[in-house]
């Protein structure tokens, strides 16, 4: 099989809820960060095959093929084509995946994979019909009853299941700011960001939260154990890779900076929806035949604080090694955007420290999850 590399990642800073970036049409935020992209690998657009996309909620100015239309607001060649890619969450991670799937199967061997979501414009759930707000059908009832499925609840069966406080969580999305604000004020992400709308860096890292502060927050549902500072930011923002062959490497004189080491999927329980990165890591490791141990940077989607911290118990992974400058807690997580910004995050961080392997996960929507393993070059 062809190996797929990673030869340029950029995003641009994450927006908080009516920020600096709530005004961008997102179009317009996805383009910024494709022409970034270009400039900043020197590749010649017209060589692109395909720019594929994620966008979560793919209505209003967020419809009719965002991927395309953020091509050609970036003013670049009408030749390239772009699709638009939904797993929920993890829809720019999938769309990292189908790329280097593209490279790897010999059908490609140039790729852009993104990602967007402007929150602010298009809000969570607005996909949903109204007067049809549980969206499944008969089938679905029948195996799985009418009940409520949703992240919020899902988040309080993993605290319950895996026996996490409130303080626990706390503790938890304390440190992620901690982290995300040590990582702004040393300029760790400077490299990776590409400003725009005169907005330089992530907007949603509290250095000044206090675990006293977060105590005195409403759960946000009655005797859970789930507040708002546990839970990720909602966020607007986007993220851009460009993946290679080795064939292109040679052609286009680029540099590739990572090899895709393994791609891998799961599936796990809908109800609790939020638990498959972790039969998702397990697969992934074996596939590339390495050890937890093996891996030097991880990011894990903090969508709520239960995820990351069921995740480091089953799989064993090192606190320390995990979403080190923070995660959504602290930066946000602008839904389709959040998987090809992790990544770019992932990829400067092995740079920055040196380290090897990376490993990024998420949970998604419907109880599945994503895993991508890096190496270094």
């Amino acid at each position: 099989m062809a190996e797929a590399y990673i030869v340029g990642a950029v995003r641009t800073p994450v927006g908080k809820k009516k920020g600096g970036l709530s005004a961008v049409h997102p179009t317009d935020l996805a383009a910024h960060t494709l022409s970034a992209l270009v400039e900043r690998t020197g590749v010649d657009p017209a060589a692109v095959e395909d720019v594929v996309m994620g966008c979560v909620m793919q209505v209003g100015p967020q419809s009719l093929d965002i991927a395309r239309n953020a091509w050609l607001s970036a003013g670049l060649p009408e030749s390239v084509p772009g699709v638009t890619v939904d797993r929920q969450c993890g829809s720019s991670q999938q769309a990292i995946h189908f790329a280097a799937q593209g490279v790897m199967s010999g059908t490609q061997d140039l790729v852009v994979a993104a990602g967007v979501e402007s929150m602010s414009i298009v809000p969570m759930g607005s996909s949903i019909v109204k007067d049809m707000p549980f969206p499944f059908g008969e089938k679905w009832v029948e195996r799985y009853g009418m009940q409520e499925i949703t992240q919020f609840r899902g988040a309080e069966l993993m605290a319950e299941k895996w026996n996490l406080s409130r303080e626990e969580l706390e503790r938890y999305a304390y440190e992620s700011h901690q982290r995300a604000a040590k990582a702004i004020a040393n300029g760790y992400f400077k490299e990776q960001i590409a400003p725009i709308a005169g907005v330089e860096d992530d907007e949603g890292p509290r250095p000044d939260s206090t675990l006293e502060k977060m105590a005195e927050l409403r759960t946000l549902r009655p005797d859970g154990r789930i507040t708002a500072a546990t839970s990720s930011q909602i966020s607007d923002g986007s993220g851009a890779l460009l993946i290679a062959s080795e064939q292109a490497v040679r052609d286009h004189g680029l540099t590739p900076r990572a090899r895709i080491v393994t791609l891998a999927l799961a599936g796990d329980d809908p109800v609790y929806m939020l638990t498959a990165p972790i039969p998702a890591t397990r697969k992934a490791l074996k596939r590339a035949g390495l050890g937890i141990e093996d891996i030097d940077v991880v990011e894990i989607n903090e969508a709520f604080a239960p995820v990351p911290l069921a995740w480091l118990r089953e799989i064993g992974a090192d606190p320390q090694k995990t979403n080190p400058n923070g995660g959504a807690i602290a930066l946000g997580h602008p839904l389709g955007g959040t998987g090809a910004i992790l990544m770019t995050k992932l990829l400067h961080e092995l740079e920055r420290t040196g380290g090897r392997y990376g490993l990024q996960t998420m949970c998604e929507g419907g109880g599945q999850a994503n895993v991508t393993v890096i190496e270094r070059l």
